[in-house]
């Protein structure tokens, strides 16, 4: 194969082009077939292009600004007028390698060169096949490479698929034109004279608003008819585009014309009223009763409506009532009376999104889910008033999205934190100049909808003063039996708010006036646990703020060990707010570091997680050993989760007085109190010489002075510790407990189960005593969070001590 390979093309429609011709001819079917025919040459020059891709066939001008660049137009223009054209992968590259340009590209045949006047040259070429660059054999003083053909499949021409795929292309590249006013009418002449199946393919593709590498992958299609899908697809977007673009101009140009004869008018009106120094509004208050007719308001409401509307008709238009007039009746109109959205009663579905919203909150879900079902088989059931109880960041307020996303309903929150006027709920009297209704009314308004879903947010931060008590205002709002004649002061008319679902959030029910808290269904949201916790960082949080940080998952994994270790070294809370800002402080790292180019671990490991977050600053208590007498493991809830604690008893010469420190309670130190004479008074039965306790004072006390402490909870604890210190005898090797003692002996229970369980599981406790009543706590608790554990049911404290203390004598045992 030599560079005459290609000397016939001179005979060819495209290449008879004289210096003094003005238009370039289309390929015709014959010119493909000849171009097809042709072999390639063994080396070709190749052109890098910055910013565009030459398909085979098309004729395309391009301006050559780069030294090498005009060197190889200049010697091939003077030679066989035959050079390969690639794209470069990157349009900034100056001088481009064998690495920054694409293997694929077209052989193109110099058609003229013209020297501008501001001193470039500009190159017409044509594209002729496409070739691959196989080996580079210089680059100095310009690239020249040995070349490839590469083989191009063929649909048969009669295949019914190609032919359709081709018409559809000639339609969309028509209506393309069409639409868009920057490409001239006379294209579509050259769109309708093509011939060639192929050169169409080509033709459209070269000319698509396309950037290079979307081009370039097209160029790399083997098979046409695959090339031609790929090609109508990008019309199709195209087409999309130019559409929604025009509709756009289109409404924005009607607006402002709209806009600009609505001015004039008024301008004119303003000019008439004037001077006749009056105004009728005949028109508007027609329009009004047209509204009317449409609401589905009953006959007492629309007499009322009339009566109000005569009213106005009847006020002089300059006084300050009218507009208050006017702006009570354009209320009317706009609420939405009687107008209710249909409830979805597809109870897998409503499942499916409150699951997938959150997780957890099963007996919020299911109480929204019994709703649905009552619902669905009686149509006419008044909406719950439910209020989500529960610490910070457990979701209560965004739950009210997922349940009107499940119900079908609108959605509608209201914040109630610091509200102080009782007109924010019930409206002003409409006799006050710019009086407006209660935020009730004007959200129902906003809603569109008489049974939207309601959320009525910290609720217990209503705060009462000299302008009247809201708390009080809402006992009607939320009456079931009240508040489907909810009366607002500036409509003076009853609203039913009967089929509204109101969902209210607190932190706290002590708050709450008892009145109110009677008229609600209280649901307690409690924290999440550490492996819920988990479960909701890495199903919600973190690919949230992967989004908003604008990464993608394959950006970075935080794996389940690295979620429990943030969980518990940098956050302390019951929900997960802090938790979503540690976790956005990992991605923060992760963004910066892909946006200075940086390496990092995209599995993020433990170091990691110390690197960007610093030390861990709240690592959980671990079981320590039973090597020392007094000591004992108990159990305890707060408000952020469950935690152990160790109960520490030492005793000391003295009259046998009892301290107890630590920052404890007053029920706290009374368990100490009723545990230690409980011990006295059954010191035989233990093995205690009675008369030890007058010669050794007995100090009790609880690490973590500065965490107040209190509740009953620690009563066996305490018990179990005396005993220990009495005896000189070991506690069983991992073994916490949790109970409530009394003076007779017997084991009361206790509350925060599932949180101690938990708390007990992380520390590496293997066996735990709780009362025989708690036995029922455990059998809500799912079964993963109980595997390792071995509980011990007990009603008597003599119970505990059996189980709890050993047969053994500690190291160094004191002789008592």
């Amino acid at each position: 194969m030599g560079d005459s390979k290609f000397s016939n093309f001179d005979n060819m429609s495209l290449q008879s082009i004289d210096q003094d011709a003005e238009l370039i001819p289309l390929l015709t079917p014959e010119d493909e077939e000849e171009m097809n025919n042709e072999g390639l040459p063994e080396t070709l020059p190749i052109l890098p292009l910055r910013n565009t891709v030459l398909f085979p066939g098309v004729v395309i001008p391009i301006t050559a600004g780069r030294d090498t660049s005009i060197k190889l137009i200049k010697d091939a223009n003077n030679g066989s007028k035959v050079i390969g054209v690639v794209a470069q992968k990157d349009e900034k590259t100056e001088n481009p390698g064998i690495k920054d340009i694409n293997t694929v590209g077209t052989v193109a045949r110099i058609l003229r060169v013209l020297q501008m006047p501001d001193g470039n040259t500009t190159v017409i070429i044509q594209g002729k096949k496409r070739f691959e660059i196989a080996e580079v054999l210089t680059e100095k003083p310009y690239m020249t490479a040995t070349v490839r053909e590469t083989k191009e499949e063929r649909p048969d021409k009669d295949g019914q698929e190609f032919l359709a795929i081709i018409e559809s292309i000639k339609d969309m590249a028509l209506k393309i034109i069409k639409d868009n006013p920057n490409i001239p009418s006379e294209a579509s002449f050259a769109i309708k004279n093509i011939q060639s199946n192929s050169f169409l393919i080509n033709f459209v593709s070269s000319n698509l608003n396309l950037d290079v590498q979307e081009k370039q992958e097209l160029l790399e299609i083997g098979n046409l008819q695959e090339r031609a899908l790929a090609t109508l697809k990008y019309m199709n977007v195209e087409l999309q585009k130019l559409e929604l673009k025009n509709v756009i101009q289109s409404k924005v140009r009607s607006d402002m014309d709209q806009q600009q004869r609505e001015y004039f008018l008024h301008q004119q009106m303003k000019t008439i009223q004037e001077e006749l120094g009056g105004v009728s509004y005949d028109e508007e208050i027609t329009e009004m009763r047209v509204k009317a007719k449409n609401k589905k308001w009953d006959a007492k409401i629309a007499e009322h409506f009339e009566k109000e509307l005569a009213k106005m008709q009847r006020m002089n238009p300059q006084v300050a009532e009218y507009s208050i007039q006017r702006n009570y009746l354009d209320l009317f109109l706009d609420l939405p009376w009687n107008e209710y959205s249909e409830d979805k009663f597809d109870l897998k579905r409503a499942q499916k999104i409150l699951d997938r919203d959150h997780y957890g909150l099963e007996d919020v879900k299911r109480r929204i889910i019994e709703y649905l079902a009552v619902l669905k088989l009686r149509n006419d059931m008044k909406s719950p008033i439910l209020c989500l109880f529960g610490p910070p960041g457990t979701g209560k307020t965004s739950l009210g999205k997922s349940v009107a996303e499940a119900l079908g309903r609108e959605y509608v929150r209201m914040s109630l934190g610091g509200l102080r006027d009782e007109a924010e709920i019930r409206g002003h009297r409409k006799t006050y100049i710019g009086a407006m209704p209660g935020r009730i009314v004007q959200s129902i308004k906003k809603a569109g909808t008489s049974n939207p879903v309601f959320i009525l947010d910290e609720i217990d931060k209503l705060a009462g003063s000299h302008q009247g008590d809201p708390s009080s205002a809402m006992l009607e709002v939320l009456d079931p039996e009240q508040n489907s004649e909810f009366h607002d002061n500036f409509l003076e008319m009853g609203y039913d708010l009967s089929k509204v679902m109101f969902i209210a959030t607190a932190n706290s029910l002590s708050t709450i006036q008892p009145a109110l808290r009677d008229r609600m269904e209280i649901i307690n949201v409690t924290g999440y646990t550490i492996e819920e916790k988990v479960e909701i960082a890495r199903r919600h949080l973190l690919p949230k703020q992967l989004k908003e940080h604008g990464l993608k998952s394959k950006d970075l994994k935080i794996g389940k060990p690295q979620l429990e270790k943030i969980v518990e070294g940098y956050t302390r809370e019951s929900g997960v707010r802090s938790l979503e800002k540690q976790i956005a402080k990992v991605v923060r790292y992760a963004a910066k570091s892909i946006a200075v180019e940086e390496e990092y671990n995209i599995k993020i490991s433990n170091v990691d997680v110390e690197k960007i977050l610093g030390p861990a600053r709240m690592e959980r208590d671990k079981y320590e050993n039973n090597d020392i007498a007094g000591v004992v493991t108990g159990l305890a809830w707060t408000s952020v989760g469950g935690d152990i604690l160790f109960i520490e008893s030492i005793l000391s010469k003295g009259k046998g007085t009892l301290n107890i420190t630590g920052n404890l309670g007053k029920v706290m130190k009374e368990s100490a109190t009723i545990a230690l004479e409980y011990i006295k008074s059954n010191a035989e039965s233990f093995g205690i010489v009675p008369s030890i306790f007058d010669k050794y004072n007995v100090h009790i006390h609880v690490p973590e002075g500065a965490t107040p402490k209190d509740g009953p909870s620690a009563g066996i604890t305490m018990l179990t510790s005396l005993v220990s210190l009495f005896t000189q005898k070991k506690v069983k090797k991992s073994i916490a407990m949790t109970g409530e003692i009394t003076l007779r002996g017997k084991v009361l229970p206790v509350g925060g189960i599932k949180e101690k369980i938990l708390a007990a599981k992380r520390a590496k406790i293997k066996e735990i005593i709780l009362c025989e009543e708690n036995k029922k706590d455990i059998l809500e608790i799912k079964e993963d969070y109980l595997k390792g554990l071995k509980f011990h049911y007990v009603s008597d404290m003599s119970e505990v001590i059996d189980l709890a203390i050993t047969n053994e004598k500690v190291k160094n045992a004191k002789t008592l």
